[in-house]
């Protein structure tokens, strides 16, 4: 496949000899060479549906790989914006017959853009912002989550919108003012809490928290921990944890996805645990990939694999405890949107729906083309915005074919993705995590056997947080009076 592109409007340039990657730790030949340009990959990958190119193929791009390595291509920028627009889904290595581990290509390739870009400086100045310190000190990003939760609120948002201002922003940083979802009014904190279960607990869990999760989802990740309590399982939620890095790696940035991954895997091998759980579908593929970033690493490379034995998704986890099915109904119809790393890497298809049909009165309805990645990508929606827009509302149109009232799905960029496309399309759908309605149903499940009365209303979100929250202050105080006793 020398000529890998026939199409004039996206020729590759052709600019002399080179030795290949300018720096250490390229992509390996031995994976590039994998490739058999069999063309399974075509129809899986999203920006090739999309363009039909094929340099916005896997097999394109890795083609473009090779090219670089043997000296018959230069890194430019024709061959890096193929590479760009790349969204990392992996759909790709799902279908792959020879085994291509494309992630892990594009992931060094991305590490070698990343070192040799020449970028303006108000564009460095963004990028070290957002992946060096607001991505990475939880203060920071709270205080700016809380404070676009303030322009919400006094209706800037809303103006703004009305002004149609957004594309004077720079960077195509506007683009996060409409993914950015309704925030709600209490975050959730990694404070080093325990959250306990009636009687002996079955299992205990380290919960990450994450970066964004806990300021966009804090009610959902509350509802997720009643889920876990709910079914006997303890929730440890470690202070000293922070993001996964997934960010951090797919923009080339290795030296700080390894500085992330060494932190939280002190964070949490400081505990006695059984599992290490997310919500977040790329968040539990990169920690279940800690060794192969950290395999340089003499000092953290079994402390990786330990960890990683550990690392469950959250529907996973439920669906293999396994938990008490629910028994409050939820009259309506729900269809399932699988995260891309949840789907492609981490083979967990099944387990959510499974749990979802447990609930009784919830009706599944299947999409067409679940799997096809909604266009989140962590930073891919200011970096490739318009190729985000239109993998969303292709998403979009697939949710409104089910008739479905909620969608369900196991990703923060995917949940803020169709919310986002709710909004723009003005489509009735709820978009939920399937904890949400198995929490929802366990509420109904109460209310049902426990009539309210005008003397004893039952308040649905104060009553139950504050409720969990006071007994798990009690039980870390009585913890704490018998340390002191014992002394």
């Amino acid at each position: 496949m020398n000529d890998i592109n026939t199409n004039s409007k996206n020729k590759v340039k052709v600019e002399g000899i080179l030795k290949g990657f300018p720096f250490s730790n390229p992509p390996l030949e031995e994976d590039l060479y994998k490739c058999v340009h069999c063309g399974f990959c075509l129809q899986a990958c999203p920006t090739y549906v999309q363009t039909g190119l094929e340099t916005e193929s896997p097999r394109g791009r890795i083609a473009l790989m090779k090219g670089v390595i043997e000296g018959r291509l230069k890194m430019n920028d024709d061959v890096i914006d193929h590479w760009d627009m790349c969204i990392q889904c992996r759909a790709c290595e799902d279908v792959c017959p020879s085994g291509v581990p494309y992630g892990n290509l594009i992931e060094k390739t991305m590490a070698q853009v990343n070192k040799s870009r020449k970028s303006s400086i108000l564009a460095k100045g963004i990028n070290w912002l957002l992946l060096r310190r607001i991505l990475t000190d939880q203060v920071i990003l709270s205080g700016l989550v809380g404070t676009m939760r303030i322009y919400q609120k006094v209706g800037l948002h809303k103006l703004i919108s009305v002004l149609k201002i957004l594309h004077l922003i720079p960077g195509n940083l506007g683009s996060l003012h409409d993914f950015m979802p309704r925030i709600s009014d209490k975050f959730f904190s990694a404070d080093g809490q325990t959250y306990h279960t009636f009687g002996e607990p079955k299992k205990t869990v380290g919960l990450l928290s994450g970066c964004i999760m806990p300021l966009i989802n804090g009610p959902e990740m509350r509802a997720a921990i009643r889920v876990l309590t709910r079914n006997g399982v303890k929730v440890i939620v470690p202070k000293e944890q922070g993001c996964c890095g997934a960010i951090h790696s797919h923009v080339g940035d290795l030296v700080k996805a390894r500085s992330m991954a060494r932190r939280n895997i002190d964070a949490f091998l400081s505990s006695d645990i059984d599992a290490v759980l997310s919500s977040s579908a790329g968040c539990s593929t990169r920690m279940k990939e800690y060794s192969e970033l950290l395999k340089d690493d003499s000092k953290y490379i079994s402390k990786a694999k330990q960890l990683e034995s550990k690392v469950k998704d959250m529907n996973e986890f439920l669906y293999e405890l396994p938990i008490d099915p629910p028994k409050g109904r939820l009259e309506s119809s729900v269809t399932y949107q699988d995260p891309c790393h949840l789907a492609h890497t981490q083979k967990i298809r099944s387990q959510p729906r499974e749990l979802l049909k447990l609930i009784p009165g919830l009706n599944l309805i299947e999409m067409r083309n679940s799997d096809r990645c909604c266009g989140a990508g962590g930073t891919y929606v200011i970096t490739q915005h318009q190729m985000s827009l239109k993998l969303m509302n292709d998403k979009m149109k697939a949710i409104e074919e089910t008739g479905a009232q909620i969608v369900t799905t196991g990703n923060p960029g995917c949940w803020m993705q169709m919310n986002q496309g709710s909004q723009k399309t003005n489509m009735p759908v709820q978009v939920k995590y399937v904890t949400d309605l198995l929490d929802e149903s366990y509420r109904a499940e109460r209310i049902e056997n426990e009539p309210e009365t005008e003397s004893t209303p039952f308040n649905e979100s104060a009553w139950e947080e504050e409720r969990l929250e006071l007994r798990s202050q009690w039980k870390n105080r009585a913890g704490d009076r018998r340390k002191r006793r014992d002394r």
